[in-house]
């Protein structure tokens, strides 16, 4: 009989070092529940845990994403998340409030990690069944009361009028803001407020991430 462990690790370094193996171990079950993507502090460890887990994946593996919102706040996220869904993985957005990482690893291991502090993340790491499978049937119940990450999306569609629409492809056109007023009728000054009013509907921090945004929902421009 395997010997059940629970154990606490400070920093990606050492939770590479210590449970690395267990990531690489995954077989037919990886899901991850999170506040956001920016669980793992250092880049490689992060990268590290990616290459483990689809090394070690086969097409029986099931790969589920539970987020919050705020996982979509960012641009990179998104597409990130586009990316991950594109490769095969589940992924849905829950308005619950989630911890700040929970990994389940085959019904078998399970890692929680802390909060951010000067000293590194703490992460604590158990084969426990009784553990793991308490927090598995949480997940569960999150999970099925989640909206998929395209119905998501779709349901947070900005509803712009057809004067925004009509700003939307002046700024698709790659026009100057004196050559988009005048083909709009507009005034300089009126257009530029129209711009500023499109930006905010979208939640954009540029005219081109503007144009990012309005494709990624899919408004016809």
């Amino acid at each position: 009989m395997q010997k059940e462990e629970v154990f606490s690790v400070r920093g990606d370094a050492e939770l590479m070092a210590r449970a690395g193996h267990l990531f690489a171990s995954v077989r037919t079950e990886f899901a991850c529940a999170a506040r956001d993507l920016r669980t793992w502090s250092q880049p490689q460890a992060r990268a590290a845990v990616g290459r483990q887990v689809q090394a070690a994946g086969t097409g029986s593996l099931s790969t589920r994403k539970l987020l919050s919102p705020v996982a979509l706040a960012d641009e990179e996220d998104r597409a990130h998340l586009r990316r991950v869904r594109g490769l095969g993985a589940q992924v849905r957005i829950s308005a619950s409030r989630l911890p700040h990482e929970t990994i389940l690893i085959d019904r078998r291991v399970m890692i929680l990690a802390g909060e951010h502090t000067p000293a590194g993340r703490e992460y604590t790491v158990t084969t426990s069944p009784l553990l793991v499978e308490g927090v598995r049937s949480l997940f569960e119940a999150v999970w099925d009361t989640a909206a998929d990450l395209e119905d998501y999306l779709r349901d947070e569609v900005p509803q712009l009028d057809e004067d925004g629409r009509s700003v939307l492809r002046a700024l698709s056109a790659g026009l100057t803001d004196a050559a988009a007023a005048k083909r709009l009728g507009l005034s300089l000054r009126t257009y530029r407020r129209r711009v500023a009013e499109l930006m905010d509907a979208l939640e954009a921090g540029s005219r081109f991430q503007a144009g990012l945004r309005a494709g990624e929902l899919g408004i016809p421009r």
